[in-house]
């Protein structure tokens, strides 16, 4: 038994870095061409400038997050049942369902944005000069966001796909960036070319998604709505419990730099955001990470015994805590001079607070596996509430106690550290009751 467990957790370990490395390639070249345009911004729009830009996009970012589902996550936790049974009618009813919601959350989003705008933009006391660029952003930004053809390239495990078509991103806005450094930079062109790379990217992924479909998708399943619902138990359940937990993600990634605008002006968000963006890197290479085991950490919870799988996560917890802390050290070692270098002089007072950004976002790779195995056993809701408990925490000690940009960044790094507790704890609780009642695998 406990050699095949050992054999089991190799080979969805393997297939774990398979994907992996397939994602590190296409978000190390976005990583470094991240690093570019961020340059190429905060040198050529200066500290106000970028602040503004920084605010703007962070809004634009937030709303995205507060307007979707991840219909990406149901897609590879109830379709790959379907994928393994061959049933792939009952797969391309899931998928569509999944765009439909995304288009939905998408248009209401906007609906939800412009009133806030147009109703309480005096009151918000937004820039008059920026709210019409900001509104008409930020909708574009919802409108090109995409969640469901992610799903069904994780699901259908084409993660060199995802790669391919991701790259377009980093490097439409590094040719834009450039484009504009040279022919007149402005917060204006800047939003403008960001949105239209999004457009871009958006298409990309949908025609990817239905040319792997092969002949599967067609748009008569979007009248078989009760059908995909009653096919796939639980999914009202999981989208709304997986949508609340990215509005708290929205607040907790976006709620500090807008709370340093608020408080602390322009410039000071601008600063903030140099150093958010740089201890960012180690938050995406831990959505890289997710992503990656995310679709395994599902399909083990079929295939495999409560002991194979119990196995298969600690083996990911093991091999992501000395990656988390050697990401950390080399940060802390080289970032401040790398936020110089990148962004200059204008903005060395955002070194300091690179270190409590840097030390959250380890954390966050050293969870990690936390989401996909809590959602793969049906306890997405444990994620939920606490998130919940650590942004009402957050908020009050902001909004009560925060003196500095610094000071924000040490009270992100401190309820990030409480999560990560509680959560640990609630992940070896659940993986613990699994030894006690466990299903036979689907094999």
């Amino acid at each position: 038994m406990h050699r095949r467990a050992e054999d089991e957790s190799r080979k969805a370990l393997r297939r774990m870095l398979g994907n992996f490395g397939w994602l590190l390639g296409g978000k190390g070249f976005g990583a470094v061409a991240s690093l570019v345009y961020l340059a190429i911004l905060s040198r050529s729009l200066g500290v106000k400038e970028f602040g503004h830009f920084a605010l703007i996009f962070g809004l634009s970012q937030a709303f995205v997050l507060l307007a979707g589902f991840q219909t990406w996550q149901a897609i590879v936790k109830l379709g790959t049942p379907h994928l393994m049974r061959g049933d792939h009618a009952a797969f391309a009813r899931l998928s569509l369902l999944g765009g439909a919601v995304d288009l939905a959350a998408s248009l209401v989003g906007c609906v939800l944005v412009s009133s806030i705008f147009l109703l309480f933009g005096e009151a918000l006391e937004l820039n008059p000069d920026y709210d019409k660029m900001a509104l008409a952003f930020i909708c574009a930004m919802l409108l090109t966001r995409v969640s469901a053809p992610y799903g069904i390239i994780r699901a259908l495990d084409r993660f060199e796909l995802s790669v391919w078509v991701g790259a377009i991103t980093p490097t439409g806005r590094l040719l834009a960036a450039i484009a504009i450094w040279l022919t007149g930079p402005s917060v204006g062109r800047f939003l403008f070319a960001w949105a239209a790379v999004e457009l871009v990217t958006a298409c990309a992924m949908w025609a990817t998604a239905w040319r792997l479909s092969k002949g599967s998708f067609h748009f008569g399943h979007l009248r078989d709505v009760r059908r995909t619902i009653a096919e796939n138990d639980g999914i009202r359940g999981f989208l709304w419990v997986t949508y609340w937990n990215t509005a708290l993600q929205a607040v907790a990634q976006q709620g500090p730099l807008l709370a340093v605008g608020y408080l602390f002006g322009t410039s000071a968000a601008g600063i903030y955001r140099i150093a958010d963006q740089l201890a960012k890197g180690l938050g995406k290479f831990a959505m890289l990470i997710s992503d990656a085991v995310y679709p395994e950490v599902n399909r083990q919870r079929h295939l495999s015994a409560a002991e194979d799988f119990r196995m298969i996560v600690r083996r990911i917890t093991l091999a992501v805590i000395p990656m988390s802390a050697a990401l950390t050290i080399l940060t802390m070692l080289f970032g401040s001079d790398l936020l110089t270098l990148i962004s200059g002089p204008r903005f060395e007072a955002g070194a300091p607070i690179l270190v409590p950004l840097v030390i959250a976002a380890s954390l966050e790779i050293a969870s990690v596996v936390y989401e996909p195995v809590l959602h793969s056993v049906s306890k997405a809701h444990y994620l939920l509430m606490t998130r919940v408990v650590s942004i009402a925490l957050l908020i009050v000690a902001i909004m009560s106690t925060a003196q500095s940009p610094l000071n924000v960044g040490w009270l992100v790094a401190g309820v990030q550290l409480l999560e990560y507790l509680i959560l640990s704890w609630l992940v070896l609780r659940v993986l613990r009751g699994l030894l006690k009642t466990s299903p036979a695998p689907l094999r």
